[in-house]
């Protein structure tokens, strides 16, 4: 849990203060996780008015958690066959969420999700950001090439480091 702390706050730490980042940064493959997304500016000092998170294809649950004072849409795309997941059949899943109202320029917020991550998939997942502020938009969406230090961008998407999962053995 410690070390799970110390991840977190070094990506939170000041060269990514300027970026949007997850919070746990850590999460165990194929869990529920349940974090959010940190917004620590607007664009320049207008105000954010949409936060529009790209779901990554292999993850099948996505929840946002309702936030006073801002809408929220959901978008869908089709799954290319039907799967079961938490007991049904599942023929879409969640591809984006955006939240539209209202933060300052000069504030800071956290925006909810839940996501059931992909089992057998270790190290970064992704999922890029589309920042609003009125008519004017910055991408969150760079991904660091082998090698390259996800701090060092300019505009790097937001990322979980997922790890292995924990197996649990009755001796």
């Amino acid at each position: 849990m410690k070390r799970l702390m110390i991840a977190a706050a070094a990506m939170i730490a000041a060269p990514a203060g300027a970026h949007i980042v997850f919070a746990p940064a850590e999460a165990p493959a194929g869990s529920y996780y349940a974090g959010e997304f940190r917004v620590g500016h607007g664009c320049g000092d207008a105000a954010t008015t949409a936060v529009r998170v790209t779901i990554p294809a292999d993850v099948l649950i996505a929840r946002p958690r309702p936030k006073a004072g801002w809408t929220i849409e959901i978008e869908r795309a089709p799954l290319p066959a039907p799967v079961m997941s938490e007991g049904r059949e599942v023929r879409d899943r969640v591809s984006a969420i955006t939240w539209r109202g209202q933060l300052p320029g000069d504030q800071f917020d956290g925006f909810g999700l839940m996501l059931k991550l992909p089992d057998g998939h270790t190290g970064p997942l992704y999922l890029p950001v589309r920042q609003s502020c009125g008519t004017d938009s910055v991408e969150w969406s760079e991904i660091p090439a082998e090698g390259q230090s996800w701090g060092s961008m300019k505009r790097p998407a937001p990322v979980i480091e997922l790890k292995p999962a924990e197996s649990h053995h009755m001796h």
